[in-house]
């Protein structure tokens, strides 16, 4: 393997990494302030693909609008989850709210497909040559792909640290009760928290499907990356749950040649065992926890 190869195996990784950051800095969110892993990301990331593909489908939208669109809805159905479901079961074992979001997850992915059947999307999109620079190849919409998600982050980046709203998620994070005492509406917050999650991976589904097909099982696939990269980088630590996606990712990568594609899924797997043997607090540990 040349280092030409290395370099385009190194590019796709931190791509795909930027993509896998969107639902895993969703779920590292969910579980910090709400601690429970919140299973139903996956299928709020194919419910957001899905509502990319029927707007253009059904309207004729271009894909940014269609995926804003997707955002807006995926928002409101995460939202509504929390208000029906995991509010109900705030206080009770971590396990209940688990089991809950894992039913939610089959709940949407069933009805997905009833609704759109089983047959793979893909979004209308130009075709695209990549660009070749002595072997390295860039597709155009990789790099859309990234600037997207590199804008998603900084936009979450900067609500949570540099605004009330991210102040008071902290607060509710650390302390629940006491944040409740100092005059927190914490309903009203949770409600936000949940719009914007769902949001988030609405757009992680509109680029996964952007760089691969939309199908059912589209976001149950991309659960264990995500769940693997927010474990590696720390749990609750927003900035490990992104970092913990471009290791991962790129290593996924680099491992292709060695044990091809078929096992990246496998290596996800054993990267997150082998974390939760060695060092449980990952990279970031829990001195990051959404502050």
């Amino acid at each position: 393997m040349t280092w030409i190869d290395i370099a385009n195996l190194l590019i796709n990784g931190l791509i795909e990494g930027l993509v896998v950051a969107l639902p895993a800095l969703s779920m590292t969110l969910v579980m910090g302030v709400n601690r429970f892993p919140n299973a139903a990301t996956g299928d709020f990331l194919t419910l957001g693909a899905y509502a990319a593909v029927a707007a253009q489908l059904l309207a004729g939208w271009p894909l940014w609008a269609a995926a804003l669109v997707s955002a807006v809805l995926t928002a409101v159905v995460s939202a509504g989850s929390y208000q029906l479901i995991f509010r109900k079961l705030a206080g009770r074992p971590m396990v209940a709210s688990m089991l809950a979001a894992i039913g939610l997850g089959f709940l949407l992915r069933s009805l997905i497909s009833f609704f759109a059947g089983h047959d793979q999307r893909t979004f209308d999109m130009p075709l695209v040559r990549a660009w070749n620079f002595g072997g390295i190849r860039v597709l155009p919409t990789d790099l859309a792909i990234a600037g997207v998600a590199l804008a998603c982050l900084a936009l979450v980046f900067v609500l949570i640290y540099r605004t009330s709203f991210g102040r008071q998620l902290r607060a509710v994070a650390d302390s629940a009760d006491l944040a409740r005492a100092s005059g927190i509406r914490a309903k009203g917050l949770m409600i936000s928290l949940w719009m914007l999650v769902g949001a988030l991976s609405a757009v992680g589904g509109v680029l996964l499907g952007m760089k691969a097909i939309v199908m059912p099982e589209m976001g149950w696939e991309s659960l264990i990356p995500a769940f693997a990269a927010m474990v590696l980088g720390g749990i609750g630590s927003p900035v490990g749950a992104v970092l913990g996606a471009l290791v991962l990712c790129v290593a996924q990568e680099l491992a292709v040649p060695l044990l091809g594609p078929s096992y990246k899924l496998v290596l996800s797997f054993a990267v997150l065992a082998l974390v939760l043997l060695l060092r449980p607090a990952g990279m970031m540990g829990r001195v990051q926890l959404v502050r």
